[in-house]
């Protein structure tokens, strides 16, 4: 008469195993989207943010003025996301010109989103995902002209 192997036990060793196997790139999937969407809504706010800067400003500011106190804003709005911005990520339009009664601005930023936990040391470009928002806001056909 054989003795059957006793068995007891296992299970947990192969569920515990399974499960790391499954839930760390679960998780890692799930930060990626989590950074990708918190970059997208940043974007978004900030052009909606930088639009508004740019077209309310006070009278006697120039057109210069207008786009270093839309950047601001917009620097604001990614902060506010945890995303810094820089200078050559926004792009501010006019239509037909900055700062005239019936003009349109359109505020576009254009970034990337790096993959997260994947180190430098790697060498090359580190993987990165595209964001990219646009607003378009309308100074008004009966405003008093502004800036130069």
């Amino acid at each position: 008469m054989r003795r059957r192997r006793d068995e007891r036990g296992s299970a947990i060793v192969e569920f515990s195993w399974l499960a790391i196997l499954l839930m760390v790139p679960l998780v890692y999937f799930m930060l990626g989207v989590f950074d990708v969407q918190r970059a997208s809504y940043g974007a978004t706010a900030a052009t909606r943010a930088a639009g508004r800067a740019f077209v309310i400003v006070p009278d006697g500011m120039s057109e210069d003025e207008a786009r270093t106190r839309a950047f601001e804003a917009a620097k604001l709005a990614m902060k506010d996301q945890g995303m810094e911005l820089s200078p050559d990520e926004l792009t501010i339009s006019c239509n037909p010109a900055c700062l005239q009664p019936g003009s349109t601005v359109t505020v576009t930023i254009d970034t990337e989103v790096r993959l997260p936990l994947i180190p430098d040391a790697l060498g090359g470009e580190p993987p990165a995902i595209r964001i990219s928002a646009a607003h378009t806001e309308a100074f008004g056909d009966y405003r008093e002209a502004k800036g130069n």
